[in-house]
């Protein structure tokens, strides 16, 4: 017991630094997000090793800092099993169960799920303590989002629901505000805002929380008016997916 749980802080400690997307590793995590719907009893995550080498796994969840030990991140949720051996072309299924602490009613909460796979041969190397096993772990983290029952609205329209306009910030830049009115996290994954002969872009996206505002960067070009024409974006659904939507100004021509 006491070797696992060194083994388990060492495989953590040396991968926080090392944020990778699921595609380049072996162990592939079915879905980008996971929806925990509060009336479910638990939720499976499934994850498969799609390498030619078994993999050592830990799991676990945090609320947002990605610096987060595993025994520091206090979540009202269990994730099991915690560690366990993956074989190459197996599956493992997490069952994931809300304890039932309370949350926020009235919107969404968002937390992290954290994968962290380490090939065998660094496995080994850290129980020696070989500071090169550095280069073999990989890293994956997705939301998680818990959903109670009852709220207003439903997920895919959130979208269409957030208003906009351009904000100057200190530096001078200017940027496009969204704001969300929902209680559903939205995230865009790529904006355009038009005003006449004249569009801004924001390819980096990002996510609005639930009743907040968030900035895209636009540039240094000042926009024509307060609020843009016309907004085209793209957001993320509850599967992964990309799904473009519009906006238009009261008044804009359609």
């Amino acid at each position: 017991m006491v070797m696992r749980k060194k083994l388990s802080k060492a495989m953590t400690v040396f991968a926080l630094s090392w944020l990778v997307s699921i595609a380049h590793a072996g162990v592939v995590i079915s879905g980008t997000r996971v929806i925990y719907q509060a009336k479910e009893r638990e939720v499976t995550v499934k994850l498969s090793n799609e390498g030619d080498a078994p993999a050592l796994v830990q799991v676990w969840l945090d609320t947002g800092n990605p610096n987060a030990m595993p025994d520091e991140s206090k979540v009202p949720f269990t994730l099991s099993p915690p560690l366990f051996r993956l074989d190459p072309k197996k599956g493992q299924s997490l069952r994931l169960i809300y304890t039932q602490e309370p949350l926020p009613q009235d919107k969404e909460s968002l937390f992290w799920l954290n994968v962290l796979e380490v090939p065998p041969r660094a496995a080994a190397s850290t129980t020696a303590d070989d500071p090169n096993s550095l280069q073999l772990a990989f890293r994956s983290r997705i939301k998680l989002f818990f959903r109670p029952a009852g709220l207003a609205g439903n997920a895919d329209e959130a979208a269409a629901k957030v208003s906009w306009k351009f904000v100057r910030k200190d530096n001078g830049a200017y940027a496009l505000e969204a704001t969300n009115p929902t209680p559903y996290h939205v995230t865009f994954s790529k904006i355009v805002a038009s005003e006449s002969t004249t569009s801004w872009t924001s390819d980096k996206g990002g996510m609005v929380d639930p009743g907040a505002s968030a900035d895209f960067d636009i540039g240094n070009v000042a926009p024509l008016a307060d609020v843009p024409a016309q907004v085209d974006y793209t957001f993320i659904n509850d599967y992964g997916a990309g799904v473009t939507g519009k906006t238009l100004r009261d008044g804009a021509r359609k």
